[in-house]
């Protein structure tokens, strides 16, 4: 598929956004500190109001002892997904595309972003796309750049509440350890699983969930988690033209209202914290004409017509984005991953 030019310049998706549902949450898991999964929501955390006030705290504590994430080799996370759908029993008849947000904040986001490759395999099963997570090689992360990934996981510890997350002593009774609980683990993180629909598609997708605040009424509603560096005169258009735009495509996608930014300087101590209305973000770029989240849906939805029409019934693919090329490339693939045959044979 031959991509027309960027969002900036493409005149013709500025009238082509598609309706859209709003998301809605189907189900959840949990994956906590030993691995297991449960289908719940015992590892969401609940969002720490003080966080807005606070300013000096060093996200450098806890570095040492950190838990990188551990790369998912086997597709355990799409079969713990898959597994989530099958114990929560949706219809998957009228649903065209089963996935993470990832996938699609990928697709998205390519309306502005051509210099980022990337690919994702497509499996069609009884008329539902799989697009399941792959990921392009990286190369080896400096000290600097490990540390300025902590720093992201180390203010969602300290912008949230403990979950609550246990291990069983073996007498059966519940316990919690302070002294792991303190410890950074990339690993430990909560998922919903949400319905939604684009143009005539409909998707299910796994969405990781940073926390959630609960209103008067009692409703709870999640809340994005970012940090970045603080900005200044020379920064904050690169901040409203990128980051901004990845902010809004994750959480306009999963239905999330409010996105917390804690800005940090280059020693990682937190300089101060700003809540966001994802609503609103658009309106923040509208006027510098940096980018149109309705340029993003329907250069999506385009894509997802291309895609679904074009892929074929038990067979399977590879969708990849080329920079250079200014396309996308569909190619043919020798199989299916195992956790989505398993996950077939387990509907039956």
């Amino acid at each position: 598929m031959k991509l027309g030019a960027p969002g900036h310049n493409d005149a013709s998706l500025r009238n082509k956004c598609p309706q859209i549902q709003e998301p809605s949450q189907l189900a959840c898991f949990s994956r906590m500190r030993d691995g297991s999964v449960y289908m719940d929501d015992r590892g969401l955390r609940k969002f720490r109001q003080d966080i807005l006030s606070e300013e000096g705290a060093d996200l450098n504590e806890g570095f040492d002892t950190f838990v990188e994430k551990k790369e998912d080799l086997d597709g355990s996370g799409f079969g713990d997904l898959l597994a989530c759908l099958r114990k929560k029993g949706p219809p998957l008849d009228n649903i065209h595309f089963v996935t993470f947000r990832n996938n699609l904040n990928k697709i998205l986001g390519t309306a502005y972003n051509r210099t980022d490759p990337w690919e994702m395999g497509v499996h069609k099963r009884r008329n539902t796309v799989y697009l399941y997570v792959r990921k392009t090689p990286e190369r080896e992360q400096t000290e600097h750049q490990r540390r300025c990934c902590y720093w992201g996981y180390s203010f969602e510890r300290l912008a949230t509440e403990q979950p609550r997350s246990y291990s069983k002593s073996s007498n059966g009774a519940n316990r919690r350890g302070a002294s792991e609980e303190s410890v950074v683990d990339a690993n430990v993180e909560f998922c919903a699983v949400i319905r939604t629909k684009i143009g005539p598609h409909r998707f299910i997708m796994g969405a990781e969930m940073d926390c959630y605040e609960q209103g008067r009424d009692g409703r709870k509603t999640f809340i994005e988690l970012k940090t970045s560096r603080e900005l200044d005169a020379r920064t904050v258009d690169r901040f409203e033209r990128e980051k901004l735009l990845k902010f809004w495509i994750q959480s306009f996608l999963a239905g999330v209202p409010r996105i917390v930014c804690g800005f940090r300087d280059d020693q990682g101590i937190l300089v101060r914290t700003e809540m966001m209305s994802t609503k609103d973000i658009t309106q923040r770029v509208k006027l510098k004409h940096y980018w149109e989240g309705g340029v993003c849906l329907a250069f999506a939805d385009q894509v997802f017509c291309w895609l679904y029409g074009s892929v074929k019934e038990n067979e399977d693919y590879l969708l990849r984005f080329l920079p250079n090329a200014n396309r996308l490339e569909l190619l043919r693939a020798d199989s299916c991953p195992e956790v989505i045959t398993k996950h077939l044979e387990e509907l039956l």
